[in-house]
């Protein structure tokens, strides 16, 4: 198969599809990899790393022209939509459900798109994981940086000091961002309750923290009783593929000190606050009601090549299983891909995303047909 990786044209974002190493593998199982010139230089992959790995190196418009496969990092942007044509294959996260329009074109234009967010394992979410982790890490480590007084925020250093309260820093779902999260919140010191409506979940939070983590069942009751007191939430809340719920409501935030700090993860399914709307690593912030929102919609793009490197092991294996054998043979072989497929031939074939625009939804199977 022909295979093309573009330059990330998002603001601040420097992630990249592939590594040269990642190039080599798919070289020496008998592809052809199209790479778009100074694709990874700024995290240290150059134009001569890929080369010597065997890829082909060219502009943007050659790469789309010719390539079966497009494998990216972040969902296109309208200006890179007259690139794709029918039956083009695009590899990369897309989060549907909170673009309408990326979606009309991939179904308008009939492209084969396989979502990394939605590729599910008996274990888990494989190629979402390694961004949730690093996004649940970087959700603390902004908190405390723009909780601090010159960015408008309380002025409280969240571990406190000897004599002083610790910030008190709510966590609004226990998957691999909140965890995450809550690891690094309780590394620096703060006090940290986190929340989920899964028990369960909250027994191995509990159990693998020490109990040094308060937790909460998820409730309406249980969240608000938090707000008048928190310093920090982060909004942590996934539902694969499909749109966020709404876990704060604008009035709620009447509730909360000023200069608190809120941190929405879940900006790219349509962020779980209602008063979220996404920024850029450029102008990551903005006051509300007197509370500090921070919903950058590429997070872990600020540690790119840390990125980059978790990002492109988890999908390797099944990118290298579509270009082996199409997305038609692959998804039928492998129930992780079948759920990973979001449109197919003009048919929306994940329920998440046609449920968000009242789409016909196919089921994967039958598109498949």
């Amino acid at each position: 198969m022909i295979i093309g990786c573009p330059k990330e044209i998002k603001v601040q974002e420097y992630r990249v599809g592939l590594t040269p190493a990642n190039v080599q593998s798919y070289v020496e199982a008998g592809h052809t990899v199209y790479i778009e010139h100074n694709a990874g230089t700024e995290i240290g992959f150059t134009d001569d790393a890929y080369q010597a790995a065997g890829a082909i190196l060219t502009d943007k418009s050659t790469l789309f022209a010719r390539s079966e496969m497009i494998i990216k990092v972040k969902e296109p942007i309208e200006c890179e939509y007259n690139y794709f044509r029918e039956n083009q294959i695009l590899y990369t996260y897309l989060h549907l459900a909170a673009d309408k329009s990326l979606t009309n074109m991939l179904l308008e234009r009939k492209v084969q798109s396989i979502a990394y967010e939605t590729i599910r394992t008996p274990s888990g979410l494989p190629c979402l994981a390694p961004m949730s982790a690093i996004a649940g890490r970087l959700a603390t480590l902004e908190a405390a940086k723009f909780i601090q007084k010159t960015f408008g925020g309380t002025g409280v250093l969240l571990s406190g000091t000897a004599g002083t309260p610790k910030a008190k820093v709510v966590i609004l779902g226990a998957g691999v961002v909140g965890l995450n999260a809550a690891q690094i919140a309780m590394g620096i010191g703060a006090d940290v309750t986190i929340l989920d409506i899964n028990t369960a979940r909250l027994a191995y939070i509990d159990q693998i923290f020490g109990m040094q983590i308060k937790t909460l069942t998820s409730s309406r009751g249980n969240i608000l009783s938090l707000l008048p007191d928190a310093d920090v939430i982060i909004g942590a809340v996934l539902i694969p593929g499909a749109k966020a719920p709404h876990l704060l409501r604008k009035t709620d935030l009447k509730l909360m000190k000023k200069g608190a700090v809120l941190v929405d993860v879940a900006i790219d399914q349509g962020g779980c606050f209602e008063t979220s709307k996404a920024t850029t690593h450029n102008d990551p912030i903005y006051e509300l009601d007197g509370v500090i929102h921070y919903c950058v919609a590429n997070m872990p793009g600020c540690v790119a090549r840390t990125s980059t490197l978790g990002l492109t092991d988890s999908t390797l294996e099944f990118g290298l299983k579509i270009a082996a054998l199409g997305v038609k043979d692959a998804c039928l072989s492998d129930p992780a891909l079948l759920q990973g497929l979001n449109t197919y031939n003009g048919k929306c074939t994940f329920k998440g995303v046609s449920d968000a625009f009242d789409l016909e939804y196919t089921e994967p199977q039958l598109a498949l047909k």
